[in-house]
């Protein structure tokens, strides 16, 4: 099966914004680990989530066109 013209792109942007991802939330596990996250690492976590969230759409919107 071959891909299309602008398809290994996408999937190399894709993949790589998941892969800074798990790289925030493997960086936030290491910073915030002191016997547990506390509010502030659950905080840096759930801000984490947002930014990838808002990430993806702007991914999204960029790969469309």
């Amino acid at each position: 099966m071959e891909l299309e013209e602008g398809m290994v792109r996408k999937i190399a942007i894709s993949t790589g914004a998941v892969g800074l991802f798990v790289a925030t939330v493997v960086g936030i596990g290491t910073v915030y680990n002191d016997g547990g996250f506390g509010s502030t690492g659950g905080l840096a976590l759930v801000g984490a989530i947002v930014l990838f969230i808002v990430a993806m759409a702007g991914v999204g919107l960029l790969l469309s066109r």
